[in-house]
């Protein structure tokens, strides 16, 4: 049974372990990834798995919040002779893991100078940057992209995040693989038009989702009363995910799917002087 990645609680959990606990369940698997889970649904686990040994072989409570004495308590199981529990998940956990909806997958992103364009101007705490007409004075990089106005930021990405952004102008928001190209106007450089990176175009005519060239154009409007945007990767399921955010209400655009081998990088293409990104923190 899987009911990952929704807000069941530890309320949510007493009720299934009421169940789980009767003789006449044969459940073998378990997944409550992402659930809102504490100590107290691990307590309430741990004893339906007490009194109904027999069957549950898999159980998976990553990033939710057991903190110490629920990993205790379901660590044990997999010692004890009389369950027959042989995979425990319980990583990427904390108390951010309790917050509602995708912001228990939020992260803190910072924009990597060193692979910024030279008319791209950031801010000092590395979350805001904007597309100027004359190129600035810094010194050259290798990362640094030289033809299309793009940078990445220093985050390497795996397993379940979220982040926001607000964006003026016209932006390309996305991903990419480190590899990526940083040298000429060559389709291997650019955000979204090669098989390392995927992007999403946003400006107030429109979205538009690219992938390796290929371009898929969105219906949904763009809101003329707000300019969020929105990002969750789920790394290992192969999604990646757009929505539009007004009023921190979260519309979906459009999702890749895919299977990524390697770390992503959140990536930012703008697309003429004036257009704007600003990264959000809500982590």
């Amino acid at each position: 049974m899987d009911l990952s990645n929704n807000d069941l609680q530890d309320s949510g959990v007493k009720l299934l372990s009421a169940g789980l606990g009767s003789p006449q369940c044969s459940l073998e698997t378990l997944r409550l990834s992402g659930c809102q889970v504490t100590e107290e649904g691990c307590a309430s686990l741990a004893s339906a798995l007490s009194s109904n040994p027999s069957h549950l072989r898999e159980l998976d409570l990553s990033y939710n919040h057991p903190g110490e004495s629920g990993v205790t308590l379901l660590s044990a199981g997999l010692e004890n002779p009389q369950w027959r529990l042989d995979s425990l998940r319980m990583d990427h956990g904390g108390k951010q893991r309790l917050k509602s909806g995708l912001l228990k997958y939020a992260c803190e992103l910072k924009l990597d100078l060193n692979t910024a364009h030279k008319k791209l101007i950031l801010s000092k705490s590395m979350q805001q940057v904007i597309l100027v007409a004359e190129k600035q004075s810094r010194p050259d990089h290798p990362e640094k992209f030289d033809y299309w106005k793009q940078l990445l930021c220093t985050n390497g990405l795996t397993g379940r995040c979220y982040w926001e952004v607000d964006r003026d102008g016209g932006v390309f928001v996305g991903v990419t693989y480190r590899g990526i190209g940083r040298r000429g106007k060559g389709d291997d450089c650019r955000l979204g038009w090669n098989e390392k990176s995927w992007s999403l175009f946003c400006s107030d005519d429109g979205y538009s989702a690219f992938h390796n060239g290929r371009e898929t154009d969105i219906c949904e409007p763009t809101s003329s009363d707000s300019k969020g945007l929105a990002v969750y990767l789920d790394w290992s399921a192969g999604a990646l995910s757009f929505y539009s955010v007004s009023s921190d209400t979260l519309t979906h655009l459009y999702t890749f799917l895919s299977t990524f081998s390697e770390p992503l990088y959140p990536a930012f293409r703008l697309g003429w002087p004036g257009s704007s990104i600003n990264v959000r923190t809500c982590s």
